[in-house]
């Protein structure tokens, strides 16, 4: 099993419930193939770099799952047939880019603790 992180951007016209729906529809995705989600992160809209298909904002979202080789292609393809998916970036992360993103994660959670109590 590889680490993958996949990062997709959503056009802003979306409701909540659209969001929420297309989020979940990747993560069944994910799932249906066998894959474990490790981290997901909800980056909120954000202003593009350039402007896609005349949007210059965009609902920014990160999944970083554990998963065989095969089931990037899967999702990937699902990004492609979603009207709703702007742009969309998949890439395995080395060991390296696995034990940062674990730590990140780690530094990122007593924050959210802190936050709850």
């Amino acid at each position: 099993m590889n680490n993958y992180e996949t990062v997709f951007i959503l056009t802003p016209v979306l409701s909540d419930d659209q969001v929420k729906e297309t989020v979940e529809g990747v993560k069944k995705e994910l799932a249906k193939g066998g894959a474990t989600i490790v981290n997901e992160e909800a980056w909120g809209l954000k202003k593009l770099a350039y402007p896609i298909e005349k949007k210059s904002t965009g609902y920014y979202f990160l999944i970083e799952f554990d998963a065989e080789p095969t089931i990037v292609e899967k999702v990937e393809t699902y990004f492609r047939r979603q009207d709703r998916v702007i742009r969309f970036i998949t890439v395995k992360n080395d060991k390296y880019a696995a034990e940062y993103a674990a730590k990140r994660r780690s530094l990122k959670q007593p924050k959210a603790e802190a936050a709850e109590a």
